[in-house]
């Protein structure tokens, strides 16, 4: 670690065409640890763009940078320019390029282009000159933290740079609810002791929605959710119908599955949701039952012990029953829990 910190060093010294990536449809970790390095990198001198594969939701869209960062889908163009001029690509918060779609088919044109990836997803994809991989670490916010101290640059550290990083943190970490660790505590009072406003947020991640996202969770708590006692197991579904009549944008459904986890007997939690062209599945789970085996050996996907998702291109029921089918191999490691 210490050995490649010194190189990514001695890189970064003198200003460089820097783009850094993240994956689609891009969460507040995503976001918060691509414009905190990129605060960072201007900071010491380069010509950093943020790229994203698909828009943002509005959550975080009050971010410093947030306006600067370029969209692939709807700019394919300049975007693809910007990559073809970079001298460094920073692959954060993902581990493999099928995650960015056609971006990623780009990105892996660049043969000749420095990648350094910082994630802490499972599984890592060896496509970078430069990987650093902590699946342990709570969010790749941490790990951004993490790099920046461990080129001594802590100094650079500045409230704006603070508030990215720790909102990233308190998105994945479900406001501290899992995959905390005493280090990471360290971290964010080290981050509150350099300015950043926890409490202000707060209000701004988790105190700012519209008034139709409360009723969407309340049609989903109450028309959309099916209790599997047997397996420990919620389903909580959206058809395409759904997303019309309450015009879900991006982001609108963020944290409706984990409502599901509220429940003492609930250890397994899924939210189907009926796509334009293809059903997403986002799976949760309490203690150590791993939905990430599900989602990649069942849904194309994969992610986090406790947090990952998939896909399938077999309809709304189908793909709700074939995950239904796929229950009963869990049940033993379900009830152990």
């Amino acid at each position: 670690m210490k050995e490649k910190l010194v190189e990514v060093g001695k890189l970064l010294a003198t200003p460089k065409k820097i783009v850094i990536t993240s994956h689609r449809n891009p969460d507040g970790d995503a976001i918060g640890s691509s414009l905190g390095l990129h605060l960072f990198l201007q900071q010491k001198g380069h010509n950093s763009t943020v790229i994203m594969p698909s828009e943002y939701p509005d959550f975080v869209a009050w971010m410093e940078g947030s306006e600067s960062i370029l969209i692939h889908d709807t700019h394919p163009e300049i975007a693809n320019l910007a990559l073809n001029e970079a001298d460094i690509i920073f692959i954060l918060d993902y581990n493999d390029l099928e995650r960015v779609d056609k971006m990623g088919e780009k990105i892996a044109e660049l043969k000749e282009t420095v990648k350094i990836m910082i994630d802490h997803h499972l599984h890592p994809e060896d496509f970078c000159h430069f990987t650093f991989s902590d699946t342990k670490a709570s969010s790749t916010c941490e790990m951004v933290y993490d790099f920046i101290v461990g080129m001594g640059e802590q100094a650079k550290i500045n409230p704006s740079i603070g508030e990215c990083l720790y909102s990233g943190i308190l998105t994945d970490t479900g406001s501290f609810k899992y995959s905390t660790s005493s280090k990471l505590f360290r971290v964010v009072a080290e981050l509150k002791d350099m300015g950043v406003d926890d409490v202000k947020l707060q209000n701004l991640l988790f105190n700012s929605l519209q008034e139709k996202s409360l009723r969407l969770l309340g049609y989903c708590l109450h028309n959309r959710m099916e209790i599997l006692e047997e397996y420990h197991t919620g389903i909580i579904y959206l058809t395409k119908s759904d997303y019309e009549l309450f015009d879900i944008q991006r982001g609108d459904t963020e944290g409706i599955v984990n409502y599901l986890l509220m429940m003492k007997n609930v250890k397994l939690a899924a939210f189907i949701t009926e796509q334009p062209t293809i059903v997403k599945i986002s799976l949760r789970s309490k203690g150590d039952f791993s939905v990430q085996e599900i989602a990649k050996k069942h849904f194309r996907g994969g992610g986090h012990k406790n947090a990952s998702g998939g896909a399938s291109f077999k309809g709304l029921r189908s793909t709700i029953n074939k995950f239904k089918k796929v229950l009963p191999d869990y049940k033993q490691a379900l009830d152990a829990l």
